[in-house]
């Protein structure tokens, strides 16, 4: 399992159900482990009980091999990326070495350690493989349109896991997650950025801050709720692929205003694209610009899921409201700033 987001929900919802858990971590100057601190049996000496740690990365297949054979793990939960799509234009040959010849690197691995019938792996598939959608909203048999080298990395995940199951009758899976957001979502994705911000300015520590495509139509849940879902696909007797969303579709400015009337501003929009601007209707001021350094070369405009076959087969549903998911990221960011200003 790697560490991430997602690995810290997905190793708390593991290690409640009994299990050992094992995460690979990069090696870093900086420690990079904050997600889950809490997670040790001692958060202040970093004593590991039933959560162990191993440094290593999709790009050495030689340390990954290393780790899967003194483990032999039951389940393996590929979570690591270069998940960032706007960053992946500018690093689109490390986006492609971690994202798509790292989750080979992994499945070969399994395969060098003789674990092919004893392992359950899950893929940590996404929604920007739809890209530019081909129909809405996208299900499992929807046609494929990636329009970033994230998208186009992943692309090539998705069919080299399917391969592995057809070839070497490998129990494998790719949980095709649409966007999935928490309070642990890294500072440079849209929500969090929004989070972070509405609770600096309500704290009266910064005045105003710049997004992107305003318009841009997304499918958000709780990273929370859908790691449920990865566990639930490597627990049925056949391994099969599914899509998990919520089936709602949100604006980013939808976003923004939702997380502003929180903390009791509302925000009026004035002016058109990269002139237009978001006012408090109560002070006057200006909260919100647009700068189009932001916007990515090719767009993704609108992304809906249908999780229909994971409702039937998986008995899944999303449990946390887009509404609640808005207050529970800008309460746990107006806590943070409050203790650390500079976090």
């Amino acid at each position: 399992m790697k560490v991430l987001k997602d690995g810290s929900y997905l190793a708390e919802f593991l290690l409640e159900k009994g299990y050992e858990v094992h995460g690979i971590v990069r090696r870093s100057s900086s420690f990079n482990t904050g997600r889950i601190e809490h997670l040790y049996k001692n958060s202040q000496a970093h004593i590991e009980g039933n959560m162990k740690l191993h440094y290593g990365d999709l790009t050495d297949s030689t340390c990954l091999v290393k780790i899967i054979n003194e483990v032999k793990p039951n389940e393996i939960y590929n979570l690591g990326a270069q998940s960032h799509v706007k960053i992946s234009f500018d690093l689109a040959e490390y986006t492609a070495d971690v994202d798509g010849v790292g989750t080979l690197r992994l499945l070969d691995a399994i395969k060098t350690c003789g674990l092919i019938n004893s392992v359950k792996f899950y893929q940590a598939s996404t929604s920007e493989l739809f890209g530019k959608v081909q129909e809405i909203p996208q299900k499992e048999t929807t046609p494929f349109y990636p329009r970033s080298p994230y998208g186009a990395a992943k692309l090539y995940a998705y069919w080299i896991v399917v391969n592995f199951r057809e070839a070497y009758n490998l129990f494998a899976v790719n949980g095709i997650l649409f966007n999935h957001e928490s309070p642990r979502r890294g500072a440079n994705f849209v929500t969090r950025k929004i989070s972070r911000s509405v609770a600096k300015i309500h704290l009266g520590q910064m005045d105003s801050f710049s997004l992107g495509n305003l318009d841009a139509k997304r499918d958000w849940g709780h990273a929370r709720d859908y790691v449920e879902a990865m566990w639930l696909m490597l627990q049925t007797d056949e391994p099969e692929d599914f899509v998990i969303a919520t089936g709602e579709v949100h604006s980013v400015r939808e976003f923004v205003e939702k997380s502003f009337k929180h903390i009791g501003k509302t925000i009026v929009w004035e002016g058109k694209n990269e002139n237009e601007v978001g006012r408090c209707k109560e002070t006057g001021k200006i909260h919100v610009t647009v700068n189009h350094k932001y916007y990515r070369p090719t767009e993704v405009d609108f992304l809906q899921g249908d999780c229909t076959k994971a409702r039937q087969k998986l008995n899944w549903k999303p449990r946390v409201t887009f509404d609640e998911l808005v207050r529970e990221m800008v309460d746990a960011d107006v806590e943070l700033m409050r203790s650390n200003p500079n976090a």
